[in-house]
């Protein structure tokens, strides 16, 4: 055994007795200055480097990387990647989670599947549940925001920030166009492009109205069919 895999082999034996549990130890590969809370499982391929700390009755994997991190108590990670970042108390994190340096996820949040975040700060109890870019944003608390939502927050030279208030709906492909300002309990359809202000308890909508062109489809195909 050379000295770097005696070193891991110690970290977790110290892990183990200290109250961490592990379901494969030999599948878990933890950083000398890392430190895990009593109670947290380390599931097969969790990696935690340089000086992340893991609080306690954490579930951690399978198929995480975590760097510099802080992970309050009772957070689940499951099959991501975090980096330089802050996650509150109770937070559900992945599968397949992107958080980049800087981000702030507050207390009871939900981050899903194919989410980035990057350096923004989420309230507590704010959720995206999927397919979302938020960076270079201030989110409030108990927001909810629908599929396909992005923060559009570089212009070719420059990167703005976008604020969105506490308790605000947003609409599934939903683009903010940074910088921009929503305020509290505002709702955003789907489909809108936000390029101003929207106020407190406001909705906003900005899409092309539906036409329907009844018998188009087949004559059309009628016609290509002729041809």
């Amino acid at each position: 055994m050379n000295d770097y895999s005696a070193s891991l082999q110690a970290k977790r034996e110290q892990l183990l007795a200290a109250g961490v549990s592990m379901m494969d130890p030999a599948a878990v590969y933890v950083e000398e200055e890392v430190t895990v809370g009593a109670g947290t499982l380390l599931l097969p391929g969790t990696i935690l480097r340089g000086k992340t700390v893991i609080g306690p009755n954490c579930t951690i994997g399978p198929q995480v990387m975590i760097t510099d991190c802080t992970v309050e108590e009772g957070c689940t990670v499951n099959a991501s990647q975090c980096e330089e970042s802050t996650i509150g108390r109770n937070c559900q994190i992945g599968p397949y989670t992107h958080i980049r340096p800087h981000c702030v996820v507050g207390e009871g949040s939900k981050i899903g599947a194919f989410v980035q975040l990057k350096n923004c700060n989420l309230g507590r109890g704010t959720k995206m549940a999927h397919l979302t870019y938020v960076g270079d944003s201030d989110v409030g608390e108990d927001c909810n925001f629908g599929c396909g939502t992005v923060t559009c927050n570089y212009d070719g030279f420059h990167k703005h920030r976008t604020t969105i208030g506490s308790h605000v709906f947003v609409g599934c492909n939903t683009n903010f166009i940074a910088p921009v300002t929503v305020e509290d309990g505002a709702f955003i359809a789907a489909g809108t492009t936000v390029t101003d202000l929207v106020p407190e308890e406001a909705m906003a909508i900005g899409r092309a109205r539906q036409q329907v062109k009844k018998g188009w489809a087949r004559e059309n195909r009628i016609e290509k069919e002729t041809q």
